[in-house]
């Protein structure tokens, strides 16, 4: 039997009749409910529902978009992402291929783990991956890379959005990080993306926390100046400033430990510029402090740096209260019109 939380007329965003797409609650709201539409996919391949018995087509079609291609995994075969087109009625806009008012022309959205048996094994085996710095030489992020080149070459970056959660969040920022080192920058809507570190934000005393992360950034600084030094090439490489352009939206609760790092990340690299110790966090911000110290000791160059290294962001904390982690990791949070939203931008200088 399908929960209510499948049921669009019952758990979407039916609020929101008339998409305004300059609205930054609209563009969140309707992506989240775009990866929403992933996971019900899924859930009716699982649960053979079909035809008029499938719940997913509700999550895209009540905003004018259309089903261009299901993402299928090559090991399991569970559908993990999708692709949509935005075909609004004749009267909202022409049949162009360049997006009017901010509207997208395509959406790729990628899913997180579900935990029921027919696709647990292998999402839990991705989540791995990704504890790993490993995501990259998956076969599905492969695929899903693939989709993402193909129609950023049809039909041009600024037509295409990213979106996902949880892993699919992962998923969607490194495709997005890709396209970025080329000259791509995708629009982005990250929610919940894992950010696997010491669960620092949780500590309640302020100046403990500010401490802590200050002797980080000195230590991780330090080792990445041993490192330059060890490896005089990684001088001229700078692909955290390449980076740098491109300004994702992410989307976390800090009652979700998974992602509530990114909090602090972001708010520490401003308050070391505020102390002047930006230059040592400028340096620290763009390495990790585990691979950097086996780069060190000789035990092996650090091959990918880890998801959350992110030069800039759009970064929306929701602050309303959260019965427990479920609700806090949640995708269905992101579209309630009653948020206590806290909405920072940070730029890499």
């Amino acid at each position: 039997m399908a929960s209510e939380r499948e049921v669009f007329g019952l758990s979407g965003p039916l609020h929101l009749t008339n998409i305004d797409w300059n609205n930054a609650h609209h563009r969140r709201s309707v992506a989240a409910s775009l990866v929403e539409g992933v996971y019900i996919l899924e859930r009716d391949r699982q649960e053979k529902r079909e035809g008029s018995q499938a719940l997913a087509p509700p999550w895209w079609e009540f905003f004018h978009f259309k089903l261009v291609r299901k993402l299928i995994d090559d090991v399991d075969f569970c559908i993990f992402g999708a692709i949509y087109e935005y075909k609004p009625p004749s009267s909202h806009c022409n049949d162009s291929i360049v997006s009017i008012d901010g509207n997208p022309r395509y959406v790729i959205a990628f899913r997180g783990t579900i935990t029921k048996p027919d696709s647990f094994t292998r999402d839990f085996e991705l989540d791995i991956h990704i504890m790993r710095n490993g995501l990259h030489q998956t076969s599905r992020f492969e695929i899903g890379m693939q989709a993402v080149r193909n129609m950023v070459a049809t039909v041009g970056a600024s037509n295409v959005w990213l979106a996902g959660h949880s892993l699919g969040a992962a998923m969607a920022m490194l495709a997005g990080k890709t396209m970025a080192k080329m000259g791509n920058f995708l629009e982005a809507f990250l929610f919940n993306p894992p950010y696997l570190s010491a669960p620092i934000e949780r500590i309640k005393d302020k100046k403990v926390k500010h401490g802590i992360r200050i002797a980080g950034s000195v230590i991780t600084a330090g080792l990445a100046l041993a490192a330059r030094g060890k490896n005089p090439r990684s001088r001229s490489e700078d692909p955290f400033s390449a980076l740098s352009a491109w300004t994702p939206s992410l989307c976390v609760n800090p009652a979700d430990h998974l992602c509530s790092e990114y909090i602090g990340y972001f708010e520490h690299r401003k308050k070391m510029e505020e102390i002047g110790a930006g230059a040592i966090e400028r340096l620290a911000t763009q390495h990790s402090l585990g691979g950097l110290f086996m780069s060190v000791v000789g035990k092996g160059v650090e091959t990918a740096k880890p998801l959350h290294l992110l030069p800039s962001a759009n970064l929306t904390v929701n602050l309303s209260p959260s019965n427990d982690f479920k609700q806090a990791h949640g995708i269905h949070q992101w579209w309630r019109p009653d948020l206590n939203l806290k909405c920072s931008l940070y730029k890499f200088k």
